[in-house]
């Protein structure tokens, strides 16, 4: 993965660079790390358990890195879902989820 490479994923790597002092390294390190990162699973699991509050927890802590690495396409999926569970909308998951899912296959194809 390359800085070019996300840039034409559309995340917005001069922003995300600034949050890690412009440390290029550091920067795709932690993008690089999205892509083995469990809560995305536990999201899931959760969400297919129907436990609100386990999701919430899972998805606010994707929210934080995705922004702070400024990860946009999937990070507003993220957002949106946190949002919701911390409402403790009743609802189905399902599409929301399935387009977070989508959208991480495609962060992980980079």
């Amino acid at each position: 993965m390359t800085l070019d490479d996300l840039r034409a994923y559309g995340a917005n790597v001069d922003e995300g660079l600034g949050r890690c002092m412009g440390m290029e390294s550091l920067y795709l390190r932690l993008a690089e790390s999205i892509k083995t990162d469990e809560k995305f699973d536990v999201l899931t699991r959760t969400l297919q358990a129907g436990d609100l509050d386990g999701a919430f927890e899972a998805a606010h802590a994707l929210k934080g890195v995705l922004a702070n690495l400024a990860i946009t396409p999937l990070q507003l999926p993220v957002e949106e879902i946190t949002e919701l569970l911390r409402a403790r909308t009743a609802m189905d998951y399902t599409d929301l989820l399935g387009r977070i899912v989508a959208e991480r296959e495609r962060f992980c194809a980079l």
